[in-house]
């Protein structure tokens, strides 16, 4: 039973006999409580343990609630909304998928409170760091909230791959603007990553798929869930983005952890040329 689910159960002790079928025992109610609130609070109390950090001192830092509680919140909702349109999903299932976004966006929230201790001299080790610190809280938020009770090796495969993704688009997308921070350019470049790197991760299994069967699977079925999961991927990165553009704070951070080259400013004595010295 999930830590962070409680209510009335039913069990029923039931034996098969083979061609006479099987046979029920008569039903037990039993009210199953939630044991604790602790499991569903340590994220957030994860959060607020690096917001105590000396880097992190100052009212600034405490924005990066903002992203975290709205998706949080906007995630929760689209789940209300997709169970009430009976999508055929599994109640079960479709919480758990709906979940994964937001345990990727506190190993988000995580990352940009830890990026000055991320930053490394070398891109790789910047980069291995990152991944580490991504996947351990948002582990941490798996765990705690249960997700690993239900299908644990595809909610943990497909997590893991969420957080590989992303750290990989990160760091590639520093690389490319590193000469430069521009919100808008970036933006763009960690969209179209996010699509390229799940691609080719989910490609070799389709291209298998498309071989065993004999090439009667369309093309679309690669390119759609691609292009749907980047934009689940992207959207929950967006809010920390927009958090890094409008928040100088919160802007050193992230160009820091893209090794972006700080501008430099312009020399205050500058040379005057020989038009304006002629005027």
């Amino acid at each position: 039973m999930p830590l962070n689910a409680g209510g009335k159960l039913t069990i029923v002790a039931s034996s098969g006999l083979g061609a006479l079928g099987s046979r029920d025992g008569l039903p037990i109610a039993y009210n199953w409580g939630l044991p604790s609130i602790a499991p569903l609070l340590l994220p957030w109390l994860a959060i607020l343990g690096l917001l105590a950090l000396k880097p992190n001192h100052g009212w600034s830092a405490w924005w990066i609630w903002l992203p975290l509680a709205g998706l949080a919140a906007g995630w929760h909702c689209l789940e209300l909304a997709l169970q009430s349109l009976r999508t055929g999903l599994p109640e079960e299932m479709l919480e758990v998928l709906l979940d994964i976004p937001v345990a990727l966006a506190f190993g988000l929230a995580a990352v940009w409170l830890l990026s000055n201790y991320l930053r490394q001299q070398h891109h790789l080790l910047t980069f291995l760091c990152l991944l580490l610190t991504l996947a351990g809280f948002s582990l941490l938020v798996a765990v705690s909230w249960s997700l690993m009770t239900t299908n644990s090796l595809q909610v943990g495969i497909v997590l893991a791959v969420g957080v590989l993704v992303s750290s990989v688009a990160l760091s590639l997308g520093g690389l490319i603007c590193r000469g430069r921070y521009r919100p808008l350019g970036l933006y763009l470049w960690l969209f179209i990553l996010l699509a390229v790197v799940w691609l080719v991760i989910v490609a070799p299994s389709f291209l298998f798929a498309l071989m065993t069967s004999g090439g009667r699977i369309a093309w679309n079925e690669l390119f759609v869930p691609v292009l749907a999961v980047a934009t689940v991927n992207f959207a929950t990165l967006l809010p920390f983005l927009i958090l890094s553009s409008a928040s100088p704070f919160f802007r050193e951070r992230l160009k820091a952890l893209l090794h972006v080259k700080p501008e430099v400013p312009p020399p205050l004595n500058m040379p005057l040329s020989d038009a304006q010295l002629k005027t």
